[in-house]
């Protein structure tokens, strides 16, 4: 310490400028960076000690006080120097500074002026990193996870829940060889909780949105029961929200443990907690508990959902006057959005217009629309529910909702809700009350009397009142020429019409204004398909079902095109779709199986019709084809149970018994055959081909009612010819009306039997027979065929088989019989 203590030396006391060039050299700053004890200091806790004041006193403390009077003295400095400004013997000692100015003892040492010490040269460079150390594989390690759980979330948003599924788990993998690594090289309490958290976190997250539940709850304990994790309890929420997915209500325990720990700051996490807890409540059916959640949140915070949900638990327990105020309380809660005018440019600033221009459809306008729509859905949805239960009629209940309405801030809704009611009366079947609640809309704005007017319209065609139809539409159409609807009904009455052309424009008008109106797309591809466009049909069908992929109508249209356009391998394709999103359609099954009996794949065709049958059991065509298909594979016994049921829905023919007989003959049993025979005689006893088999069938067995079935069928063979004589001399008597009566009738025969001869196997002249509608005996008049054609004889449709010519040398033909008729 002495080292640094300087006494003044002995100079001559009249030397008043002596020891002015020596000073203390603690304050040679620029000899620091030399100086070990400053060093020494700087580098320990002992240079951040505060200075202690007392060792070195303070030049103002031993100054005196300057006066004109007397003589003045001074303590010497700890240096033994005279203070500046001090007297010393008499003689005042000038002021000096400690060095002069400008003036450095470096500059002796050949130093140069460098306050910045841009001298020194350039930093040394960094110390390169030594990726082999653990502190560097743990920092990468910790980097890779933080880039998985962030691969995790961005497939998650995309909508790649697998693979988001994939990265959580490949993080949590990791996180977990990174904390051994930490436990290894350092203390435990280095380890990255907030690492762990947002693993853990995400893995849950994403095994729930994977439907993985029981995965998601476990690592959602794991994180709970960690008390290392601060706020870990709000993650109770996240586990009710599952166990209320799984219907377990045990959810609200949950919920209740969650809303104790989140504190009452977070009103807005609080309430919808509690709105949580009334949703569970109410499927629980503990509606008081849930009104009392409903009506806290009303009371706090009010919002539309818990308004809905609070009216529909008073609606569940019937209280009448509170489901009106909770009513009330729903109309009554703000929709925080801003009006339609704010979009409106209130000059012709062009800046200002676009402006408007730009806002008048971003996010922030798309969600206000939202809002808005999703209030008014909640309104209207309360209306309906509560209008028929709060007075003594619904029409009155649905008064009072008008009114309220038209108090609050959705007067629109007011005429949505005089709509309803209309609709509310078709539904009751009260037609002409609907009617008058609509019409009251004739002389109201535009855009209601067009909504009116378009179901009136389409009641009215409904009804197959065309005209009235008509005339309500064209009101629909002047009213808002822009309505999609009252177009598309307009086109309908024109198309009932007949008038095709017209109708194909009213749909297109509706199209240009409304490009997604599938009505009218639909609808115009049936007119071109009358109009026997099939390309534009089809392509219309097409682009519907690029909008519609599920839409069974659209795919049996397209299919039916392809029929029409005779490309039976695209209208298979086509019908394969549609049994593949209505598989239980027995018409699609029995055109498919049509469509491979005409290609000639029998197998198929009969497991498609085998199908059909299978979901409806009571279609004659697929019925009676089956029965055909048997007796073509010579499996006549199972072709019976197939006629059977036919005569069991159509009992009035009888060509389905004759059928059930022939079947047993073919197979042999012709006590059965003709067991049957004989009721079929007692119930049609003019059948003529029943007699005919029940002659042949006597006469081979050799039963002696042979003669009395004999007698009776020439005896109806004779009053045949009786009636035809007496037709033909009819004809030739009264003129061309008879025969034109008879001429129409033959004309209508004809067409049923080529409308229905596609894919059968049963003869022609069996479809003349009286239909099911009509008893047989009155059908006795009508001219019918003097023999019956086994269903195994000849078909003009199909080749013959082996089996068939067979068939036909068995069988009796018309000309034959004569020889087995006994003689009188």
């Amino acid at each position: 310490m002495m080292e640094n203590v300087h006494l003044a030396p002995e100079t001559d006391e009249d030397d008043l400028y002596s020891g002015y060039n020596d000073y203390n050299p603690t304050y040679d700053t620029e000899e620091l960076e030399n100086d070990t004890a400053f060093q020494q200091a700087v580098r320990t806790s002992h240079g951040r000690r505060p200075p202690i004041t007392a060792k070195i006193p303070s030049t103002a403390v031993t100054r005196p006080v300057a006066t004109g009077y007397g003589s003045k003295t001074s303590l010497a400095s700890s240096m033994g120097r005279p203070m500046t400004g001090a007297i010393q013997d008499g003689v005042t000692r000038p002021m000096t500074a400690v060095r002069a100015a400008g003036f450095t003892k470096a500059a002796f040492r050949g130093s140069a002026f460098d306050p910045l010490g841009q001298s020194r040269g350039p930093a040394p460079p960094l110390e390169t990193k030594n990726e082999d150390s653990p502190e560097e594989k743990i920092r990468q390690l910790e980097k890779k996870v933080n880039e998985l759980v962030e691969e995790s979330c961005i497939a998650n948003s995309c909508g790649d829940l697998k693979l988001a599924l994939e990265k959580a788990k490949d993080a949590g993998r990791k996180e977990r060889v990174l904390v051994r690594q930490r436990e290894q090289v350092t203390t435990p309490e280095n380890i990255n909780l907030d690492l762990t958290y947002s693993v853990l976190f995400n893995l849950a997250s994403q095994y729930s949105a994977n439907d993985m539940y029981a995965e998601a709850l476990n690592t959602y304990q794991v994180i709970v029961k960690n008390k290392i994790f601060s706020n870990a309890g709000r993650l109770k929420v996240n586990m009710g929200n599952i166990y209320l997915k799984q219907r377990n209500y045990s959810a609200i325990k949950f919920y209740r443990m969650a809303l104790d720990q989140i504190p009452s700051v977070h009103k807005e996490m609080r309430i919808k907690i509690m709105q949580n807890i009334g949703v569970a409540f109410i499927k629980t059916g503990q509606y008081s508990d849930a009104i009392n959640s409903f009506e806290h949140i009303m009371s706090m915070a009010p919002n539309l959902k818990a308004g809905f949900n609070l009216i529909l638990s008073y609606f569940a327990v019937g209280d009448r006057e509170k489901m009106k105020k909770a009513f009330q309380k729903l109309i009554a809660v703000p929709l925080e959005i801003d009006d339609d005018d704010k979009y409106i440019s209130p000059s012709d600033d062009t800046h200002t217009n676009l402006v408007i221009e730009a806002i008048k459809n971003d996010h922030l306008r798309q969600m206000e629309r939202e809002r808005k729509a999703m209030a008014e859905k909640y309104i209207m949805t309360a209306a309906k529910l509560i209008a028929p239960v709060i007075e003594s009629s619904f029409a009155v209940g649905y008064d009072w909702c008008v009114e309220v309405v038209k108090a609050s801030q959705y007067v629109e809704l007011a005429n949505d809700l005089e709509i309803n009611k209309a609709i509310t009366y078709l539904r009751q079947k009260d037609f002409n009350e609907a009617v008058e609640t609509l019409k009251m809309f004739e002389k109201k704005d535009s855009r209601v009397k067009s909504a009116a007017a378009t179901n009136l319209s389409f009641l009215y065609y409904l009804e197959n009142e065309f005209a009235q139809a008509s005339s309500y539409a064209d009101l629909a159409v002047n009213s808002d020429r822009y309505n999609p609807s009252a177009l598309t009904n307009k086109g309908n009455t024109v198309f009932a019409n007949g008038d095709y052309e017209k109708a194909a424009e009213f749909y297109k008008e509706a199209l240009r204004n409304d490009s997604s109106c599938t009505e009218a797309l639909y609808n115009i591809g049936l007119t071109y398909k009358k109009l026997n466009r099939l390309d534009d049909a089809l392509d219309c069908f097409l682009k519907l079902h690029a909008i519609l992929r599920n839409s069974a109508q659209v795919l049996y249209q397209i299919a039916n095109i392809y029929e029409l356009m005779e490309d039976p391998n695209q209208a298979i394709e086509w019908l394969m779709q549609l049994i593949s999103v209505v598989p239980t359609d027995s018409r699609a099954l029995s055109k498919l199986g049509e469509l491979y009996d005409s290609e000639g794949d029998k197998s198929q065709a009969f497991q498609y019709y085998y199908e059909s049958y299978r979901y409806f059991p009571s279609n004659i065509d697929v019925i009676e084809w089956l029965g055909a298909y048997y007796i073509d594979t010579q499996f006549c016994e199972k072709a019976i149970q197939y006629f059977e049921r036919a005569s069991l829905i159509q009992p009035t023919q009888v060509k389905w018994q004759l059928m059930v007989a022939s079947c047993f003959r073919r197979s042999g049993n012709y006590q059965k055959a003709l067991d049957i025979y004989k009721d079929i005689h007692r119930k049609f006893p003019e059948n003529v081909e029943c007699l005919r088999f029940l002659v042949r069938l006597c006469t081979d067995i050799g039963l002696k009612e042979v003669q009395e079935y004999a007698t009776k069928l020439k005896r109806l063979e004779k009053m045949k010819e009786i009636r035809e004589q007496r037709i033909k001399s009819g004809r030739d008597g009264s003129g061309g009306s008879r025969s034109k009566r008879e001429g129409s009738a033959g004309y209508d025969s004809g067409q049923n039997c080529s409308a229905s001869s596609k894919g059968e196997r049963l003869s022609a002249k069996l479809r003349a027979l009286p239909g099911t509608n009509e008893p047989y005996e009155s059908s006795s008049n009508k001219e019918i065929d003097a023999y019956y054609v086994d269903p195994l004889g000849p078909q003009t449709e199909r080749p013959k088989t082996a089996a068939k010519k067979r068939a036909e040398e068995e069988d009796f033909a018309d000309e034959d019989l004569g020889d087995y008729l006994l003689p009188e």
